[in-house]
């Protein structure tokens, strides 16, 4: 028999906002090399199948490990406003790698735009969230796709089925 192949469903969109970056250097460790840099987030919207706010507190942790590419760790907690879900949170985990020529890259750090199709920017979620509705999330893969922007990053997330 022959194995499904997998599809993309469209789950929702988020709008990230961001602080200046903080760069804290070069850092080595026996699973990290390159430069580490922290992206506050400040907020943001989500908007699809759960609709809310990003919350402030969260970070992106990144490790740059060329002048072309960053592996991204980022951190944060949706506040969804659905009334079936009074209170209900979504913690997320969000992996991405993102690459682009050393030109685009520097434009991106200096906080100039750049046309996206311009960067390869992919990301794989994980989510933990405190209301049994929402176990749907824990119970699939994710995968996405985003865009830097100078003051926020723009992503959007399928449901792998």
């Amino acid at each position: 028999m022959p194995l499904p192949t997998p599809t993309l469903e469209p789950a929702f969109d988020l709008t990230v906002h961001v602080a200046a970056p903080v760069e804290a250097g070069h850092v080595t460790g026996l699973n990290s090399r390159g430069r580490r840099r922290i992206i506050p987030i400040t907020g943001g919207t989500v908007s699809g199948r759960v609709n809310g706010a990003v919350l402030a507190g969260g970070a992106d942790f990144q490790l740059v490990v060329s002048d072309t590419c960053a592996d991204l760790d980022a951190r944060y907690l949706l506040q969804l406003n659905d009334p079936a879900w009074p209170g209900a949170h979504v913690f997320v985990q969000n992996r991405a790698l993102r690459r682009g020529s050393a030109q685009d890259i520097a434009k991106l750090v200096r906080g100039e735009p750049v046309d996206p199709a311009a960067i390869y920017f992919r990301c794989a979620p994980s989510f933990e969230v405190s209301h049994p509705a929402l176990a749907w999330l824990t119970e699939s893969l994710f995968v996405g796709t985003g865009a830097r922007f100078p003051d926020r990053v723009e992503m959007r997330f399928f449901r792998v089925a």
